[in-house]
């Protein structure tokens, strides 16, 4: 069934009892500033010129108990047009900040007021949808946590944000975003790891007291870099991913993968025997790199160490029935080392010798390229409200997509064709080289919601489209 895309628009318009987590009282955030200021990422050396939220790179954390209400005054202070998109909330269509697609992009000068219901607990993040390939490496981002009507016990509630900046030898920002090659290859990386908007590395702790529990929220804000995470002489257990409680399980071979747009929720417990060295927590992904080491300080929180944690208390899930589901297909070309399959380009034919030199595109989702700013483009698939979908991506590239999908969760039931024996709930699934995944949902958000590759370079570079829900 084939429908107009205005069309569209206009119809959908119509054990051990812990305490819980103890949480600074302060005033909540009811307005949120992007401009340009210094911050300083290395501990030597000139403060970098960075952009962010309220004055500081990650911005403000966003606190909410599930079921609030919402509202933010969005001031834009910067050189250019922007938005706020509130990654992995399932918010109404208008007000998930899509440029040309949900709303109008913010003006220099210009405000905007986000205003929806928290309801869904879990760690969540923030940041740009317009230009993001520049405006979230420079800084723009920060965590949204909503916490569940009955907390996980634990003794500490802990938010770490991971992402990298490209620094000179002055620690000025390396103003390269939007090169071809960084669109068409792994994306753009930085050179120095942050976390929470410093340098991570030597220096860098947590400090644990034995035998304490810590929830530990690990948020992925990078545009393109893609963490590995060993957590040396501990296993931390895994109790969410994207926010949405899982089994509690510990890290599979020791390595915690997160790519961009991932969240993943730890417990970590202060098991370990108190040394001088500290225990290393390290990024594994190509050449080994600390990000911090755990350190021991302190009395024993309790007599002894606590076993597994209790599972979180789940969000609201329809469960999709794959004997009735709508099966589509999304097939992923180009890149380095390949050539993206174009049948059109923002709706118009274009031969394929001419699109990296007249767009700078370099990749296609069924045969078909878009920009950044999906304005003019027809979503890729139209679906009902209330429709059971399965949705297999097949990935003939040689490189990694984390693939995000505005507005909704859903399950994993396979990759790379074996089944996916958690069967976890996302909104951001990595998607190897040459690879496949198998995901399934229920398209209850009306609107029209981005469904893209959070490598942002990826995204500018072609990989970006919709999908249409409608009443």
């Amino acid at each position: 069934m084939l429908f107009n895309r205005r069309r569209f628009i206009q119809a959908a318009a119509g054990a051990i009892a812990l305490p819980a987590p103890a949480f600074a009282a302060a005033p909540a955030v009811r307005e949120l500033q992007m401009g340009v200021f210094k911050q300083r990422v290395r501990a030597s050396g000139a403060p970098t010129e960075v952009w962010g939220f309220n004055g500081s790179v990650p911005g403000p954390v966003l606190r909410y108990a599930r079921g609030d209400k919402v509202d933010l005054h969005v001031v834009n202070k910067l050189p250019q047009p922007t938005t706020v998109h509130w990654h992995g909330l399932r918010v109404p269509n208008a007000m998930d900040g899509v440029p040309q697609v949900t709303q109008a992009p913010i003006e220099r000068g210009a405000t905007f007021d986000y205003r929806f219901t928290a309801d869904d607990a879990g760690t969540y993040w923030y940041h740009p949808h317009q230009s993001s390939f520049e405006q979230v490496p420079r800084g723009l981002y920060g965590a949204f946590i909503v916490d569940e009507q009955k907390p996980l016990p634990v003794d500490r509630d802990v938010v770490w944000m991971l992402a990298d900046y490209k620094l000179d030898e002055r620690n000025a920002q390396v103003e390269d975003y939007g090169r071809v090659q960084d669109f068409g290859t792994r994306g753009r990386h930085g050179n120095v790891f942050t976390l929470n908007g410093t340098a991570a590395g030597p220096g860098r702790t947590l400090q644990l007291r034995p035998r304490e529990r810590v929830r530990l929220r690990l948020i992925n804000g990078a545009s393109a870099r893609i963490f590995r995470l060993e957590f040396a002489g501990h296993s931390p257990w895994i109790v969410a991913h994207d926010g949405q409680a899982v089994a509690p399980h510990p890290i599979p071979d020791g390595l915690l993968f997160l790519s961009p747009g991932q969240r993943t929720d730890l417990i970590l417990d202060g098991t370990a025997s108190a040394n001088k060295a500290g225990y290393a927590i390290t990024d594994r992904r190509s050449v080994d790199t600390l990000i911090a080491r755990i350190v021991y300080a302190g009395a024993p929180v309790r007599a002894k160490a606590l076993g597994r944690p209790e599972a979180l208390e789940s969000n609201r899930h329809t469960e999709p029935n794959l004997n009735t589901a709508t099966e589509h297909f999304l097939n992923f070309e180009g890149g380095e080392g390949g050539m993206p399959a174009i049948g059109q380009v923002d709706g118009k034919a274009l031969k394929v010798e001419d699109i990296r030199k007249e767009h700078g595109l370099t990749w296609t989702m069924n045969y078909s390229a878009q920009h950044e700013h999906a304005l003019m483009h027809e979503p890729l698939f139209y679906m009902r409200k209330g429709e059971h979908v399965q949705l297999h991506m097949i990935n003939n590239t040689l490189f990694e997509h984390p693939m995000h999908l505005h507005g909704h969760f859903f399950r994993v039931l396979a990759i790379n064709g074996k089944p996916n024996p958690l069967r976890e709930w996302r909104d951001t699934v990595l998607l190897g080289p040459q690879g496949s995944v198998d995901i399934a949902f229920v398209a209850e958000n009306p609107g029209e919601w981005m469904l893209h590759c959070h490598v942002l370079d990826h995204a500018a570079g072609g990989m970006m489209g919709t999908v249409a829900i409608f009443d």
